[in-house]
C-alpha cells in the first residue's frame, strides 16, 4: 500500500503529536531529553509491523519530502554561520575529528572481535560497526550489496538492521549521556557572544516585529536559493569524480549567502530560518523513522540487538571518559557528547536532534551546533570510508572463507 506525499507529510505531523504528547506525560522521555520524533516515529513504525506481521498489506511511504526538509534544515545551518563565528570552532572542529577517527578504529575492532566470538565472518564485524552505525543506510547498502555479491550473505539485511537500530539508540542514549554531565558537574550555557545560539537573531535585543508576507516571502526564496545552487554545486563535484552529500552543498551555499549579506550590509533573520529549520528537521526524523521497515530485518534480531548492545556500551564509555573530558568538561563539551553519540550510532539529524533537546532545555551551544554537523556532514564520511578499507585489507578478512 502507497502512502503518497501528502499523506505521508500528514501523518508525520502527527507522529510529532503523539511523541509530544508522550513526552509530556511520560518523565522518563522528558528528563532524559528522548526526542520527539524518535518516540513517536518508533510508535508508528512498529504500528506498521504489526500490520505486515498480520498478513496485512506492505505500507511504502512516499519520502520525497523528507529528504527536501533535510536540504532545507542543512541550509539553514549554512544561513547562520558567520565567518566570525566560525573561526571560533577551528580547535574543537580538529579536536572532535580526531575523537570521530580513533572511534571509528574502536567501533570496527569491537565489531569484528564480537563476530568471532559469535562464529561468524569477520567482515560481518564491520556491518556491526562503522559501515552501519556510523555510515548510516546508504553505506551499509552500498557496501552490503558489494559484500553479498562477495559471499557474505544476508549482507544488506545486517546492514540494514544494524543502521537501524543504531539510529534509534542514537536518539535514545545521546540526551541521558548530556544530561548526566550537566547535572554532575552543574554546568551551564556560556553567555558569551561566540556562544549564542546558532539562530539567534542579530537584533534579539530589540523589540521584535510582527511577522509579514514579505519577511515569509524573503525566508522561502533564500531557502530556494540554497537549495537549487546547493543541487547545482553538488553535479558540479560529481561531474569531476567528487561526491557530496546534497545537504552539505546546500549549507556551503547557506554559508556563503549570509556572509555575503553582511559585507553588502544586508539583512538576515536569522530568528526566522531557525524556527524553520527546527520544523524542517522535526519532520524529516519523523518521516524517517516511521518509514522504517522492521519486518525485513526480524530475522537477524537476535544477533542485532547483542551486537547493538556492546557497540551502545562502547560508544557511552569512549564518550564519557574520552569525549568529554577532551572537549574540555564545559557545557559545550556536554552538548557535544550528545550529537557525537548520535554521530556514532545513528547520523547527523539524530546528532541534531539529540543536541536540540537539550539546547531548548538548558540554553544555546553554538559550538556544538557548529562542530557536530561539519565533522558529522563531510569529514566522518571521508574518514570511515579509509578507516572501512583497512579494516578489509587485515588479514583477519582476507584469509577468512566466505560462508557461501
Amino acid at each position: 500500500m502507497k502512502i503518497d506525499l501528502i499523506d505521508t507529510l500528514i501523518i508525520s505531523i502527527v507522529v510529532l503529536y503523539i511523541g509530544h504528547v508522550l513526552t509530556r506525560y511520560i518523565r522518563f522521555l522528558q528528563t532524559y531529553s528522548i526526542p520527539q520524533a524518535v518516540t513517536g516515529g518508533l510508535l508508528i513504525s512498529l504500528a506498521v509491523l504489526v500490520v505486515e506481521i498480520f498478513d496485512g498489506p506492505e505500507i511504502v511511504f512516499d519520502l520525497r519530502l523528507r529528504d527536501l526538509c533535510l536540504l532545507a534544515f542543512f541550509s539553514t545551518v549554512g544561513l547562520s554561520a558567520k565567518f566570525g563565528r566560525l573561526k571560533t570552532g577551528g580547535k574543537p572542529l580538529v579536536i572532535l575529528l580526531a575523537c570521530a577517527s580513533v572511534f571509528l578504529l574502536v567501533q570496527n575492532t569491537t565489531g569484528v572481535l564480537i563476530a568471532q566470538m559469535l562464529g561468524s565472518h569477520p567482515a560481518y564485524g564491520l556491518f556491526a560497526g562503522s559501515i552501519s552505525f556510523a555510515g548510516g543506510h546508504g553505506t551499509a547498502i552500498a557496501w552490503g550489496q558489494e559484500a553479498e555479491a562477495a559471499g557474505l550473505t544476508n549482507a544488506p539485511v545486517f546492514g540494514i538492521a544494524f543502521a537501524t537500530f543504531g539510529l534509534i539508540a542514537g536518539g535514545l542514549v545521546g540526551g541521558p549521556i548530556a544530561e548526566f554531565f550537566i547535572k554532575r558537574h552543574n554546568l551551564q550555557p556560556d553567555g558569551s557572544q561566540a556562544d549564542q545560539p546558532m539562530m539567534a537573531d542579530d537584533d534579539s535585543t530589540s523589540s521584535p516585529e510582527p511577522v509579514s508576507s514579505e519577511r515569509i516571502y524573503t525566508t522561502i526564496i533564500i531557502l530556494a536559493v540554497c537549495i537549487s545552487l546547493g543541487d547545482v554545486v553538488n553535479r558540479v563535484f560529481f561531474d569531476v569524480g567528487a561526491k557530496l552529500p546534497g545537504f552539505l552543498t546546500s549549507m556551503m551555499v547557506g554559508i556563503i549567502i549570509t556572509n555575503l549579506a553582511g559585507v553588502f550590509g544586508k539583512k538576515i533573520r536569522q530568528a526566522d530560518f531557525d524556527k524553520v529549520g527546527s520544523v524542517a528537521l522535526q519532520l524529516f526524523l519523523a518521516m524517517s523513522l516511521m518509514s522504517m521497515d522492521l519486518n525485513s530485518i526480524t530475522q537477524a534480531m537476535d544477533k542485532v540487538f547483542a551486537l547493538l548492545l556492546v557497540q551502545v556500551a562502547v560508544i557511552t564509555l569512549f564518550t564519557v571518559f574520552v569525549v568529554f573530558r577532551i572537549m574540555g568538561k564545559t557545557y559545550d563539551a556536554a552538548v557535544i557528547c550528545a550529537g557525537f553519540t548520535g554521530l556514532g550510532l545513528g547520523a547527523t539529524p539524530v546528532a541534531i536532534a539529540n543536541m536540540s533537546a537539550i539546547t531548548s532545555k538548558y540554553g544555546p551551544s553554538f559550538k556544538a551546533f557548529l562542530v557536530v554537523p561539519l565533522v558529522g556532514a563531510f569529514f566522518i564520511d571521508l574518514v570511515n570510508a579509509l578507516v572501512i578499507k583497512i579494516f578489509l585489507a587485515l588479514p583477519v578478512i582476507q584469509n577468512t572463507p566466505m560462508p557461501g
